[in-house]
């Protein structure tokens, strides 16, 4: 399903090329049929000075798009580009990927003030839904709320509730065809918040490889010293203890339980178990964490918790184990049994 996140990245990038005074395009995989790098709803930006951000295919069919999307800005109207990737005649690429690609570019105008106002509410960190008609780039966004921007008199009921609809399900990027026309629905959800408590060594590539999965983290640990910007530059910080912090506050999130001192460890998991949590990964064995559980009289009868965190990769040093654990949080998130892809027809499922 799409992202939030780089939704945002993307926007940013696109006012950034407005700001050098440059042409932009919003570019976005809308169909995928067989394999692919990544999946609809994918987007990236290209802008008439060349600079990209984001990927489409992994570096395979970018400058072929560049080549479209300054044709497609030069124009300011909307472009598909096809890529059947089984044929290698064509592209005597070799690409590994055997799939059928549908792309959209998108010429984005600074004087356009539907995406300024895209722009302000993705800031809001909200689910939204945004829909187009790839002919015209007619487009829609879907608030939260069920408000509507953009061309609402230009799309029919039956797209618009389609659109609702998605709004509400965590779903991938689709289209759909209807009265001739096709349309892109596209739902983006925020990131799912991860609260690591401890702001130790260990904690850093854990940090940095769950924000690289997606995630928004954030460090829960009153030591000023290195709850920081310095040691988690791009990560929240809650320089607090777990006992001063309203349960509330911190709620339907994703826990990783990792301060290494036990009476810590144990105000942390009382925190997490009172906040209706998504996940509570907890460092270390399964007889500390009982320990635990006991001192606060909790028994572990299933539920949020996973203990020991991580999956069984024979992980050892502090690099390893922060993938075993993002792994773990990845395979769940998706909904997913960690299996080798070994054999496997196709990659996304």
């Amino acid at each position: 399903m799409s992202q939030l996140n780089e939704f945002r990245e993307v926007l940013k990038n696109i006012k950034l090329a407005w700001e050098r005074q440059q042409k932009a395009a919003l570019v976005m995989l809308i169909s995928v049929k067989g394999s692919a790098y990544r999946l609809p709803g994918t987007k990236m930006m290209m802008s008439s000075d060349g600079k990209m951000y984001g990927t489409i295919s992994g570096g395979c069919l970018e400058s072929d798009i560049y080549g479209w999307a300054e044709k497609s800005m030069e124009t300011q109207s909307p472009h598909i580009q096809i890529y059947d990737l089984s044929e290698n005649e064509i592209w005597s690429l070799g690409i590994g990927c055997k799939g059928n690609l549908e792309v959209l570019i998108l010429p984005i105008s600074e004087q356009d003030g539907f995406w300024l106002k895209v722009n302000e509410e993705i800031q809001k960190d909200n689910t939204v839904c945004l829909v187009l008609e790839v002919t015209t780039g007619k487009r829609l966004l879907i608030k939260e709320n069920s408000e509507i921007l953009g061309d609402y008199d230009y799309f029919p009921s039956k797209v618009i509730k389609k659109g609702l609809t998605c709004l509400k399900n965590r779903t991938r990027a689709e289209t759909i065809n209807l009265e001739g026309k096709r349309y892109v629905i596209d739902s983006m959800q925020p990131a799912e918040r991860l609260i690591i408590v401890g702001a130790g060594r260990d904690a850093r590539p854990v940090a940095e490889l769950a924000s690289k999965a997606g995630f928004s983290v954030s460090i829960l640990d009153s030591r000023e010293d290195l709850n920081n910007e310095r040691y988690f530059p791009s990560e929240i910080h809650i320089v607090s203890k777990p006992e001063d912090i309203y349960p509330n506050n911190v709620s339907d999130s994703w826990w990783i339980v990792m301060n290494h001192h036990l009476e810590k460890d144990e105000a942390a998991l009382l925190l997490a178990l009172n906040s209706n949590p998504r996940y509570i990964g907890v460092l270390g064995p399964r007889s500390r964490t009982d320990e635990m559980l006991t001192n606060i009289g909790y028994q572990l009868t299933g539920g949020p918790i996973h203990s020991p965190i991580g999956l069984d990769l024979g992980a050892e040093t502090m690099e390893e184990v922060a993938i075993s654990i993002v792994s773990e949080l990845m395979s769940l998130r998706s909904g997913r049994i960690p299996v080798p892809l070994h054999g496997r027809t196709k990659i996304h499922v």
